[in-house]
Formats: C-alpha cells, structure tokens, sequence
C-alpha cells in the first residue's frame, strides 16, 4: 500500500467487475452480455459520426439523446439524465438523493456495487434481507431508512417485482428517495417508469448495455422528477461536465430508433433463457424465477464454486458469489444458441464424470 495514498483510498474495498481473462474458444457467459451485435444503425451512426466533428467536445447537455430517450418513454427532457454507463448515473444518485441523514436500505442480495458506492462517498446504509426464497419483501422496508435503492429485475437473483409493488413502496414511502434500478427490465419485468408521473420521489436508472447490446460505447440513464434530474445534473457538473462522447451518443440514439431490431433479439434472449431454465432443471439444478438475462442456479450435489471451476476448465465462463447465502449458486448469462449448447455440453460431461468418481 503506497504511503502517497489518501486516507479514503485506503479505506476503499472497490467493486470487482467479472472476469474478462484470454482463453482461446472461450464461451463468455459471465457479465450478462448481450450475445448479439447491436442494431446495423448503430454501427453506420457511430462511423458517420467518426467521420466528421471528433476533434469537438460533445455536447455537455447530451440533448439529442435526452430528447431521444424522452419521446421513447414518454416523459421530458427535464425527466431525463444521462451518463458513462448506468454505474456513473447511480453514483451520481448515490450522492445527490441517496446520502440522506437516516441510513440507506438495499437487499442484502443484490448488486454488489452498492455498499462500494456507500464506502466512498460515506452513505450510512442498512442490508434488508431477502425472505427464504430469495424475494425482496417490500412490507420490510416501510417504516425506516432515509432512502432506498432496489435492483428490478434483482441481481444476481434475477426475481422481479411487479410495477404494482414498487408503486406500493414509493407511495408508502413519499418521504424519503426511492432509486429504481432497471438494467435487466427489458428481460421481462415491467418498467417503473410510468409512476414517476406520479411520484416525484422515484428515480428509475436504465442502461444501454444489456438489452441493447452497447456495453462498449457505456451508456446509461435516469428518469424522474425534474427536481430529481437537477440535483444529479449538479454532482455530474461538479465532477464531469462531458459525460457522453459523440460516438456514445449516436449509437444510442440509433438504436432507441431501431424498434424492430431491438424486440426480435430481446425476444430471441427471452427464449434462449427459458431453453436454458429447462436444461438447468433437466440436470437436478434449482433455477430461480428470472425476468432477467441471466439465471441464477444451484445444484444438490454440487457447491457453486466447483461448479464454476469445472466450466471454466472447459472453457465455459459463468460468475460465481462467495456471498454467506448465495456461494452455492452460480448465475448464468443467457448467451447465444451455440453458446447454450456449448454450456450443455460441458455441464453434462463434469456432471457424469463426477457421478463415476
């Protein structure tokens, strides 16, 4: 540890993003990547783009996006903020409406993101925890907390709540900020985006990556309240004035108008992630209820941690939680038919060649 450090460096444990390693063959299947290429319009956006203003900064108020995501959920340009990826919106939330007096509640199995965002910027925080089947039980979260964040779909468990229920949580909870994060809801769940005409305390976070297939270029977003959209316009200013980059911004804006493109491959995902729930189900595993692009599985016979192990020898990458409730599980992106058929493969040769052992 350099002596040159700050103390806030110091005390940091920083989030541990899946790994990326360089295996010759490799099926991916660990980061909940899209297993398709984005839209064709993204590409001939990005490379029109390329070819002309790139010595320019872009523009600070990403205006033609906002606009963009405005007209496709049907709310302002005031209601909406964009960034580098959903995690640079949520940390800009973190600071600006989630660091409250009274402490922040989250489940204590979901994205593992969240107490880092808590240990830098000094959050107060309280874990709520799942019930038995790993569900978020919202009636927990009523009379304490001075704010609250929940994934929807949750991650890593993929189990989603009806947009009913978090209608229900923010309207019990008009007092306090409720962040809404979305970056598996095209998967299968429903938006809360609709409530936020009705509750000025919610924010719900987007991203680009997953469902539209731009992990690359980072895009992600927020709609709310314009009061909510200025205050993380205020932190984003005071930290990145430039937060897209012209390339970012017109992929994202051609694939916002590629409608069609964007319904056959999520629907294609939908359907290669229940083929996979019924392998999974085939081999003894039990698979949790997903609304996600991912599963979340465990074997009777098998830890998760051997499970991942034995995959990876075979060239099957799948992430793994050393969590105290979640070390048996192994989540699983939804990947391409080849890529399943990959995974099949593997998990029914380590799952016979145990049996014999």
């Amino acid at each position: 540890m350099s002596r040159y450090w700050s103390e806030l460096a110091r005390g940091l444990s920083p989030y541990v993003p899946g790994e990326q390693p360089r295996i010759a063959d490799l099926v991916k299947l660990n980061t909940n990547e899209n297993p398709f290429e984005p839209s064709p319009r993204v590409i001939d956006a990005i490379r029109s783009t390329a070819a002309g203003t790139l010595r320019l900064y872009p523009d600070p108020q990403s205006l033609r996006l906002r606009e963009a995501l405005a007209d496709y959920h049907g709310v302002t340009p005031a209601q909406v903020f964009v960034g580098n990826g959903s995690d640079e919106v949520l940390a800009h939330a973190f600071a600006a409406l989630l660091k409250q007096p009274e402490p922040l509640l989250y489940p204590d199995v979901t994205y593992s993101f969240y107490p880092v965002y808590c240990r830098l910027l000094g959050i107060d925080h309280e874990t709520v925890p799942l019930d038995a089947d790993m569900r978020i039980c919202l009636s927990d979260y009523r009379a304490r907390g001075g704010s609250i964040i929940i994934a929807n779909p949750n991650a890593p468990t993929g189990i989603a709540l009806s947009r009913a229920e978090i209608e229900q949580l923010v309207g019990n909870r008009s007092d306090v900020p409720v962040v809404i994060d979305e970056a598996y809801v095209d998967f299968g769940a429903e938006t809360a985006v609709p409530l936020i005409h009705d509750h000025a305390n919610l924010l719900v976070v987007q991203t680009m990556s997953k469902s539209r297939a731009l992990a690359g270029l980072r895009v992600g977003y927020a709609i709310g309240d314009a009061t909510l959209i200025e205050a993380l316009v205020r932190v984003k200013d005071s930290f990145n004035s430039y937060p897209l980059g012209q390339l970012a911004e017109a992929g994202a804006v051609a694939a916002l108008q590629d409608e069609t493109y964007f319904q056959e491959k999520r629907s294609a995902i939908i359907a290669n992630r229940e083929k996979l729930t019924a392998t999974l189900i085939r081999f003894g595993f039990e698979v949790l209820p997903s609304s996600a692009n991912f599963v979340f599985a465990r074997h009777p016979n098998h830890t998760g941690a051997a499970l991942s192990a034995a995959l990876r020898e075979r060239a099957v990458l799948v992430r793994h939680f050393s969590g105290p409730r979640v070390s048996d599980f192994i989540r699983i992106t939804v990947g391409s038919e080849t890529e399943q058929g990959r995974l099949t493969e593997a998990l029914a040769d380590h799952l016979a060649t145990s049996s014999r052992a």
